[in-house]
């Protein structure tokens, strides 16, 4: 998988070993009873519910599907081209699709402008075929760039493609990412990077993966910041602060608070599920969807 190869090789794998005593015993953090045979868990269904791919990467994304669809989930988020049309097996979609480039070389630098609009045209071109609404893209590293710089450069590169989004109907979502933890010297790590960028581009298919985990460890106060730049913010991803684990009690962002705000402000697209889960991972994945479910 081309955006989280690391992570998802050597995490993902660890989400299915056995947790520990004193963390599965918590009351919410503990493990829930699985889906059960039958027809799928029946939702409230105001948040849009996926979960992220490379967080499984133990299970076929076959498994996946059906665990998603079971759970009332209604999406797999960051598939490859190749994975895109296995959700639609499942009675699911793939809410979001993974774009040309990668975390570190993306479109705040002029030289890669090229080779990215290159790969860009194509995709946009395929996930408009399969009817699928979303595309990644990154702002890449700063190694030693000005915000200013990177801004202007991100602009630059992304209207290029803007208007085969717009002609087409599939929206791209420059994705917000932590510099202090896990993806250092990151360039879009601070809101008013991305929203400056969506301004100045300032097409209606240009948004904000708004990753809820990375926004918590730089900068924190998320209600109030979703609330302020709601028109620029077209997805969202959950992961539990600290450690990327479970979103439940043991770690600090109130996500039922959280998603009631998301709701207030007329959010209609995706919440996906991006954590690494520490203990089972379907009861894991049962238990965010539960607590998201608002």
């Amino acid at each position: 998988m081309q955006r989280r190869q690391f992570l998802g090789a050597s995490l993902a794998a660890a989400s299915f070993a056995a947790a520990s005593p004193a963390r599965a015993s918590s009351p919410r953090s503990g493990a829930l009873p699985g889906p059960q045979a039958g027809a799928p868990v029946k939702r409230i269904g105001r948040i849009r519910q996926s979960a992220s791919r490379w967080c499984y990467g133990g299970m076929s994304l076959d498994e996946l599907c059906k665990h998603v669809a079971a759970l009332g989930g209604v999406a797999v988020d960051l598939l490859d081209e190749h994975e895109w049309e296995v959700p639609a097996k499942y009675g699911l979609t793939c809410s979001m699709c993974n774009g040309p480039g990668g975390i570190t070389k993306g479109w705040n630098r002029v030289e890669h402008h090229d080779e990215l609009v290159k790969k860009a045209e194509p995709l946009l071109a395929k996930a408009a075929e399969k009817k699928l609404p979303n595309l990644i893209v990154f702002s890449g590293n700063r190694a030693g760039l000005s915000d200013a710089d990177g801004i202007k450069n991100c602009v630059a590169g992304l209207k290029r493609i803007t208007p085969l989004a717009e002609k087409l109907g599939v929206t791209l979502h420059m994705e917000y990412l932590n510099s202090r933890h896990d993806h250092g010297d990151y360039h879009f790590d601070h809101t008013s990077f991305g929203v400056e960028v969506c301004k100045q581009v300032g097409s209606p298919r240009l948004k904000l993966l708004y990753d809820l985990y990375h926004v918590q460890i730089m900068e924190g106060d998320l209600i109030s910041r979703l609330r302020e730049h709601k028109e620029w913010i077209g997805h969202y991803h959950t992961g539990g602060v600290p450690g990327r684990n479970e979103i439940d009690d043991g770690q600090e962002i109130q996500y039922r608070a959280v998603m009631k705000a998301i709701v207030d402000t007329g959010f209609t697209g995706f919440v996906a599920h991006e954590f690494i889960p520490a203990r089972d991972p379907v009861q894991s994945l049962a238990q965010a969807i539960e607590i998201c479910d608002v």
